[in-house]
């Protein structure tokens, strides 16, 4: 047991997701961890990596699960390098309510920075699962 507050949002977005649910870009999958494609593009591009398995925070994951999610990390990024060359990778996870977690369900972004460096942390357009697809096409070359 751990003492972090997580968001009270479910049923899980990403759970839906995965499992087919809600339409999503799920830009590639294995056994403990997948790469998505969030209709939310905070930098050039932005993925989300997350566990497979229903895990609310970083200290819920099994060993195998981290090591999963680290490789994934490691692929989706070196994806956006190579695919849109921007200067500089941001990575973030958040865990906890206070730490600004909105979905209960462990999950890394990775983005390609914006012209001016960092991320687009301001209201982004939210792009249709088509743009997403593109989005996917586009560094699934790359993975």
């Amino acid at each position: 047991m751990n003492h972090l507050v997580i968001p009270d949002a479910y049923p899980c977005a990403f759970c839906d997701y995965l499992t087919g649910n809600r339409p999503f870009t799920i830009l590639h999958r294995e056994s403990m961890a997948a790469v998505l494609v969030p209709r939310e593009q905070r930098g050039i591009s932005h993925l989300l990596v997350v566990t497979t398995r229903h895990a609310p925070t970083l200290l819920d994951l099994y060993e195998a699960e981290a090591h999963a999610v680290i490789d994934l990390l490691q692929r989706a990024s070196r994806a956006i390098d190579s695919t849109d060359r921007r200067p500089g990778i941001s990575v973030w996870q958040n865990n906890g309510v206070d730490a600004h977690q909105a979905i209960p369900h462990f999950h890394f972004h990775v983005a390609g920075t914006v012209e001016g460096g960092s991320t687009n942390w301001n209201k982004v357009p939210e792009l249709s699962i088509s743009e997403t697809d593109r989005i996917a096409e586009r560094l699934r070359l790359k993975f």
